[in-house]
């Protein structure tokens, strides 16, 4: 019974072998790669012309819109509630005084679970600034590390915009507020707003929060991006550049080259996330009650701060009925 099992085997798997490694011979003999270059290149050619997809570029503008309603409002807020951020890492507070939990890791993660270091933060604190390398389309030839000073650096939000058809020097998307810089203090007048006009611009900031993500994700269903798997330089286009820039690992005298994986939401519109001090809390949160706090997009914690209303989406994150200390054992 054995033996018929042996032949049963050298007979199925055997010819299975054969037929495949006759397989591996015919293409390998028949293709040739200089004359397959070629109709490679010319159908990535008539590729481009699909693009830009007219169906994505009414949601572009929408895009461009919502950035730009979007910076207007957060640097209105900025002038009436108060935000830090640590000295030494990129951590976030919306308040007048900052807490005590310890999750300060310093510049280069040496030192951790320090107590942070507060100053007085700025716009670029609360949204944090995604630039990439600007290509006339979205086909362009791969740029090489010799060639990453020819470029222009500009929003990846802008970038991905482009690429989709949008037309950035358009008067009704106000291209003004391209740079990731803006400068809080050119908006003039918001100490003297009413709680009310506060309320309004809080909503209007969380609506065009909202509307920037949900847009920006439909057009990486339709336009590719990609993101480096250890750092967060972004590339939008098909494929990523050869820029020599990612320094994760430390033994090597010069930077690496990146490890490109595709490119997400949170890629391109980092959500800031920041704790935040329900009625409960105390006036300032202490390390031991910090797997009992709430935490939020610094964004929405400062809308919430202009009396707007977060979505119930978020309310898993802000712990609203949670406890604020650790409850007491019987």
């Amino acid at each position: 019974m054995a033996f018929r099992k042996k032949l049963w085997q050298i007979a199925v798997f055997g010819g299975f072998s054969e037929c495949l490694e006759n397989s591996r011979r015919l293409y390998s003999t028949r293709v040739d790669l200089k004359k397959l270059r070629p109709m490679i290149l010319k159908r990535i050619e008539k590729r481009a012309k699909d693009y830009p997809v007219r169906a994505m570029i009414p949601v572009a503008e929408e895009v461009l819109r919502a950035r730009n309603v979007l910076i207007q409002g957060v640097s209105t807020l900025l002038q009436s509630f108060p935000v830090l951020t640590c000295k030494f890492c990129p951590e976030v507070f919306v308040g007048e005084k900052g807490h005590l939990i310890r999750t300060c890791y310093g510049y280069k993660r040496r030192a951790k679970n320090q107590v942070h270091e507060w100053v007085r933060g700025g716009l670029n604190d609360i949204l944090v600034p995604v630039e990439t390398f600007h290509l006339s389309n979205m086909f362009h030839s791969v740029i090489n590390h010799n060639q990453r000073f020819d470029f222009d650096r500009i929003p990846a939000v802008v970038e991905l915009c482009w690429q989709a058809g949008a037309d950035p020097y358009a008067e009704n998307l106000n291209s003004s507020s391209w740079k990731s810089e803006v400068d809080t203090n050119s908006v003039h007048g918001t100490e003297s707003l009413s709680p009310d006009e506060l309320t309004f611009v809080a909503n209007s900031t969380l609506r065009a929060w909202e509307t920037l993500r949900s847009r920006v994700e439909k057009l990486l269903l339709v336009y590719p991006a990609k993101v480096c798997k250890y750092c967060s330089e972004v590339h939008v286009g098909p494929s990523g550049h050869k820029a020599r820039l990612c320094g994760v690992f430390k033994y090597e005298s010069w930077r690496g080259a990146h490890f490109w994986t595709k490119a997400k939401v949170d890629d391109l519109v980092p959500p800031k996330i920041a704790w935040r001090r329900r009625p409960q809390d105390p006036l300032v949160l202490v390390n031991e009650g910090r797997g009992y706090y709430g935490r939020l997009p610094a964004v929405l914690e400062l809308c919430t701060q202009g009396g707007a209303i977060v979505p119930t989406k978020y309310h898993c994150i802000m712990k609203v009925q949670g406890l604020s200390t650790p409850a007491l054992t019987q």
